[in-house]
């Protein structure tokens, strides 16, 4: 695994657990934020083949 995928990877780990603390304390609005913060990384790690269900980062052929 490279960096970049363990970083991204690592990143969405932490945001999921930042909305979780989030909903959990009843804080909407951080939730919010976290929300946007998990989507933006989700998608950043698509658009470069990281696939953060799997842990793996697909190589184009």
């Amino acid at each position: 695994m490279d960096a970049f995928t363990a970083g991204i990877l690592q990143r969405i780990q932490n945001a999921e657990q930042d909305l979780h603390r989030a909903l959990e304390s009843g804080d909407e609005f951080l939730a919010e934020v976290e929300q946007s913060e998990l989507e933006d990384l989700r998608r950043l790690a698509a658009e470069h083949g990281v696939d953060p269900v799997q842990g793996t980062h697909r190589v184009a052929a």
